[in-house]
């Protein structure tokens, strides 16, 4: 296949949605030599936070000489960005050669009476093929939904696991209370190998702890009272961190914005120390790593005068973070919203969280089928915002915002992720 022909393939396999569930993930990966089982695998869970602690660990393998293969989703610019190596994606010419295989492999299983491959299913056998082929030193594995029946589930032997930041979204697939939602993150947890969770709530870190001590799991949670933050500003964190072996990072930099970045790298710090039992890390690569991790749209600043963020905020824990940032930063400011969502997100929450640092916000439709018709958040947003525009696409939006608002006033476009693809145009 070409690459027109590859992008409609997936396109066309859309149809089939997402099916939570390990079957047919094992059945095709099985048809394709198991590929999984011969790689060095991190695994991480989360609400939020999955891609930013991941970041982390991927600037630090390459700051060490090694090869880190990262499979994550959704994509902010290009289909490819999925599937990369350290900072490179997948050229065309791969992408194309993994996906036709796997499309003969989904054919043999529909003829043989099998469910065709989701395209997520699809996305992480290619994952495995591309990275075992590319003999890569060690896969950073995201979670798509949830993890107990989340299709990277499917590994056995990961040499780590992490869970993330837990919050609600997706509720009508995970459970409606945060102990649900827990305990279908937990689900990656694998009997014996070493766990880091992220500092969550008591009620996420019973669950967790429950399901470690059944797996006999030895866990370690990243624990914020032992983080000392120096300094927080728009230009980044500077924190000092002692893990829970003892070992103390001083002074560390880091250029991602916003307090709850420093708590992710808190996580990442943990996996290091488990991860030392299989690699080298040096000090300087770790502090290298760290101040030179990035992760696009994630409390992005795309504009110094007047401010403008972009953040990846789509449900109320994410809401509730960037609510953080600008209360420590902007509070006599006068801020103004973009805002647009998919349709299955929790908007009205959302709305609410935000609303105490603003009474201004446009509603935009993003792209695509799941987009939320800015129409209806804007009806949605009237109750709690004195000043409600439908401000039509983003990018028109955004330019007559930046036209009309003064230079110390400040932008916050946010909601979903694939508005960085839209902002850059």
């Amino acid at each position: 296949m070409n690459y027109q022909a590859t992008m409609e393939f997936i396109g066309r396999a859309n149809k089939f949605g997402s099916i939570l569930g390990l079957d047919n993930i094992r059945e095709l990966l099985n048809r394709l030599g198991n590929p999984q089982d011969r790689l060095k695998i991190v695994h991480i869970a989360g609400t939020n936070g999955k891609g930013s602690t991941l970041a982390f660990l991927a600037s630090v393998f390459k700051e060490q000489g090694y090869e880190a293969g990262r499979y994550v989703s959704p994509a902010s610019f290009c289909y490819e960005e999925k599937f990369r190596i350290n900072d490179e994606i997948i050229t065309k010419e791969d992408l194309c050669f993994y996906m036709e295989k796997i499309k003969k492999t989904a054919e043999e299983m529909v003829r043989d009476g099998k469910e065709h491959p989701t395209v997520f299913e699809m996305e992480t056998a290619l994952s495995f093929l591309y990275f075992l082929d590319k003999k890569v030193d060690a896969v950073l594995l995201e979670t798509g939904l949830g993890g107990r029946l989340d299709a990277t589930n499917v590994i056995k032997h990961p040499i780590c696991t992490v869970i993330a930041s837990i919050g609600y979204d997706h509720t009508q697939y995970l459970g409606s209370t945060i102990q649900e939602i827990a305990g279908e993150k937990a689900g990656i947890l694998k009997k014996g190998c070493p766990a880091v969770s992220y500092d969550n709530t008591s009620e996420a870190r019973e669950v967790i702890e429950k399901a470690a001590e059944e797996k006999n799991v030895p866990l370690i949670f990243a624990d914020t009272s032992r983080v000392t933050i120096l300094s927080e500003n728009l230009e980044g964190s500077v924190f000092s961190y002692v893990c829970a072996d003892g070992t103390e990072y001083r002074n560390m930099e880091i250029g991602m914005l916003g307090e709850h970045q420093i708590f992710n790298a808190a996580a990442a710090l943990e996996t290091i120390q488990i991860l030392k039992k299989s690699y080298i890390f040096r000090q300087d690569s770790i502090r290298k790593g760290f101040k030179k991790a990035r992760w696009d749209g994630r409390l992005q600043r795309i504009s110094a005068v007047p401010a403008a963020f972009c953040d990846g905020a789509h449900n109320p824990d994410g809401a509730q973070k960037l609510l953080q940032f600008l209360q420590k930063n902007f509070t006599n400011k006068k801020i103004i919203y973009i805002m647009g969502v998919l349709s299955d997100k929790d908007y009205p929450q959302m709305l609410e969280i935000m609303s105490s640092m603003s009474d201004e916000i446009y509603t935009v439709t993003p792209e695509g089928d799941r987009a939320l018709p800015s129409g209806v958040l804007a009806e949605a947003a009237r109750p709690f915002y004195r000043k409600v525009t439908e401000g039509g696409s983003l990018g028109e939006c955004y330019q007559q915002v930046k036209k009309e608002c003064g230079q110390d006033d400040v932008i916050v476009v946010f909601g979903t992720l694939s508005f960085l693809k839209e902002l850059r145009g």
